[in-house]
C-alpha cells in the first residue's frame, strides 16, 4: 500500500461516492418498507385475536430466522422461477426491507406495550373506538419511544446495503470491486475509504436520530441510557 495507490483512490471517490448515492436509495427504500409493514405487523400481535397473531409471528420468526444473502437470492431468482422479473435493486429492497420489518416488529411491540394500559382505557372512556385510540393515541407515543431501538437498526441495515452486492446491484462495494480488479494494489486502500464512508454515514444517522428522539422526548417515559 503505497502513497500513490491512495492518489489513486482518492481520484476515484466520486466514482465510490455515487455507488454510496444507491446504498442510500437503498436504505431509504427498505426502512419505508420495513416501518409501514413492522409496524402492521407489531399492532397485529398485540391486538389482534390469536389465530391472527400467530401468523404475525411466524412471519416475523421466518424473516429474522433466514440469512440476508438466502432472502437476496430467493426475492431475485425465485420470482423468474414464476416467469416474473424483477430489477436486483428492487428484490434487493423487497428481501432487506422485509427482513428489517421482521426486527422493526419487535422494536414496536416493545413500544406499544410500554404504554400504560390506563391510556388506552381513558380513551376508550372518551367515547374513541378501539382503532381511534391505537391511531391517536397509543400510536404517535409508541413511535416516539421506539427511536432508540431504531437507531440501532438504522445502523445495521445500512451496513446490510451491501450484501445486495451479491444479486448484482451496482453499489459501492461492487464499485470498489470493479477499482481493485483493475489493480489489485488497490484493495486495502478501496475497501478502507469505504469502511471510512460507513463509519460516516452511521454516526450522522445516529447523531440525527437521537436529535430527534431529545426532541419528542415523553415526559416521564423517557429511555434511560
Amino acid at each position: 500500500m503505497t502513497v500513490e495507490s491512495w492518489i489513486q483512490v482518492w481520484y476515484a471517490l466520486p466514482v465510490l461516492l455515487r455507488g454510496l448515492l444507491v446504498n442510500l436509495e437503498l436504505l431509504l427504500g427498505l426502512l419505508a418498507l420495513g416501518l409501514v409493514v413492522g409496524m402492521a405487523v407489531a399492532l397485529v400481535e398485540v391486538y389482534a385475536p390469536r389465530p391472527v397473531a400467530a401468523a404475525a409471528v411466524a412471519y416475523e420468526w421466518f424473516f429474522r430466522g433466514v440469512p440476508e444473502l438466502v432472502l437476496l437470492f430467493l426475492f431475485y431468482f425465485g420470482p423468474d422461477q414464476f416467469g416474473v422479473q424483477i430489477s436486483a435493486f428492487t428484490a434487493a429492497v423487497l428481501a432487506l426491507g422485509f427482513r428489517s420489518s421482521a426486527y422493526q416488529s419487535q422494536i414496536f411491540r416493545g413500544a406499544i406495550q410500554a404504554i400504560p394500559a390506563g391510556q388506552m382505557l381513558a380513551a376508550r372512556s372518551l367515547g374513541m373506538g378501539r382503532l381511534r385510540a391505537i391511531w391517536h393515541v397509543v400510536l404517535p407515543q409508541a413511535l416516539r419511544l421506539s427511536l432508540a431501538g431504531w437507531s440501532n437498526e438504522f445502523s445495521s441495515v445500512l451496513k446490510d446495503t451491501t450484501l445486495a452486492y451479491g444479486i448484482g446491484v451496482v453499489e459501492v462495494m461492487r464499485q470498489a470491486r470493479y477499482l481493485t480488479a483493475r489493480n489489485f494494489r488497490l484493495a486495502l486502500p478501496a475497501f478502507i475509504a469505504v469502511a471510512f464512508l460507513f463509519l460516516i454515514l452511521t454516526y450522522l444517522g445516529n447523531w440525527t436520530i437521537g436529535l430527534v428522539e431529545r426532541r419528542l422526548r415523553i415526559p416521564g417515559l423517557e429511555v434511560r441510557r
